[in-house]
């Protein structure tokens, strides 16, 4: 999945950018944290991962 993808996704659902880290950007909705990849490309099963695991549409 594309990172770019990935980031509007989080970001219909209400997430937002809190920081820049050395290899991640961190993105929270308020009460969690989610690192998100510098990689252009985030691989297929981690980006599934992130999905179901913060219940994103």
């Amino acid at each position: 999945m594309k990172r770019r993808d990935l980031v509007k996704l989080l970001e219909q659902n209400g997430w937002y950018k809190l920081r820049n880290g050395a290899n991640h950007e961190i993105y929270t909705n308020g009460i969690a944290i989610e690192p998100v990849s510098w990689e252009r490309e985030i691989p297929e099963r981690v980006a599934q991962k992130i999905i179901k695991r913060r219940g994103l549409k």
